[in-house]
């Protein structure tokens, strides 16, 4: 029965341990204004150029509600300008908040003209 009771626990440590872990990588998630004070705007591809960042971390699209919106595409809406595929994820709000996957992350606003004249950012995170 002791040696029950001692496995239980050895297995409960183990537990703690994970959920720790799995809660300091959460925690350490960053949150990033896309366009910093201009917000969503115009000509914006250099804006992620020498950040990293990660799945987890979250964007901020700050924008009027209304004058734009935010596009979640795969690679052929963000080369396309498009709402591709046609169940891309549509945000409106003004203050969209989005955390990012793993792998190529791609927004765009579908506004007319406006995905065209760069307002379209493609992510990496690792």
């Amino acid at each position: 029965m002791t040696e029950g009771r001692g496995s239980a626990m050895a297995a409960a440590v183990v537990l703690c341990l994970v959920a720790a872990v799995l809660h300091c990588q959460v925690a350490q998630a960053a949150t990033y204004v896309v366009g910093g004070r201009s917000g969503w705007t115009f000509n914006l591809s250099n804006w992620p150029h020498g950040k990293n960042f990660r799945a987890g971390d979250v964007l901020v699209f700050n924008y009027k509600r209304g004058a734009h919106n935010v596009v979640a595409v795969n690679k052929a809406g963000y080369n396309g300008c498009s709402s591709s595929p046609r169940n891309a994820k549509v945000y409106t709000s003004g203050k969209d908040r989005i955390r990012l996957v793993k792998g190529l992350n791609n927004f765009v606003c579908t506004l007319p003209g406006h995905c065209g004249a760069g307002m379209k950012i493609q992510i990496i995170a690792s």
